[in-house]
């Protein structure tokens, strides 16, 4: 069984751990060591036993809130899933009938007689007011 040794507050532990399982405790003693290193520069000296007591129960708070937000994660997605889920299995409704209204070929060919008319009487006003 390998043994680790860690620093929690300034303060070297030696502690045995399973084989494999080094990485994972060097990882949480950091996040010990960073809420006994807060601590101790909060409040000061503190013994061993209550730092180390303090400090877990820090990490307990932060841990207690995480699940609570997980717990409330999860039924979010429940509730989506659900959601999604009713989307998918809901009959495709029908396409809507859109209709488009056409303008009738002579009302075009009028308007394209007017704006040639315009423009002819337009041409006519210009060339007598140059000359």
């Amino acid at each position: 069984m390998p043994q680790v040794e860690i620093t929690i507050g300034g303060r070297s532990f030696e502690v045995a751990c399973q084989e494999g399982e080094e990485a994972f405790l060097h990882a949480a003693a950091g996040m010990l060591d960073h809420e006994a290193s807060a601590l101790a520069s909060q409040i000061g000296r503190l013994s061993e036993s209550r730092m180390l007591l303090m400090a877990g129960l820090m990490l307990a708070d932060k841990t207690a809130g995480l699940e609570d937000r997980l717990k409330a994660a999860e039924r979010l997605a429940a509730d989506l899933r659900g959601q999604v889920q009713s989307l998918e299995t809901r009959a495709v409704p029908e396409p809507e009938r859109v209709e488009v209204p056409v303008v009738p070929q002579e009302v075009t060919e009028t308007l394209a007689e007017l704006a040639a008319r315009a423009e002819s009487l337009a041409d006519e006003i210009e060339e007598r007011a140059a000359g």
